[in-house]
């Protein structure tokens, strides 16, 4: 698998929607240094950051992982909704 896609799409989304990294950084909370060492591959994105991204992008952890190239969303989970 080519690592670099997971960076890519990161990059890909956050400028999809016209966002800085200063943006995402505020979201996650985090530096936008911080951020920026996720997005280029210097730095493992931690878990709970994945999630809020894919919940952010509407999209899975296993597509920002390149993963899948299926950027739908997988159902919500029944423990979720609770």
């Amino acid at each position: 698998m080519n690592e670099d896609i997971r960076y890519e799409r990161l990059k890909g989304l956050r400028e999809d929607k016209d966002l800085f990294q200063k943006d995402i950084a505020k979201i996650l909370n985090v530096t936008q240094v911080a951020y920026s060492c996720y997005e280029i591959g210097r730095r493992q994105i931690p878990v709970e950051a994945l999630i809020k991204l894919a919940n952010f992008y509407n999209t899975s952890v296993d597509y920002l992982l390149g993963l899948t190239d299926e950027r739908k969303p997988y159902p919500k989970s029944i423990l979720r909704k609770k």
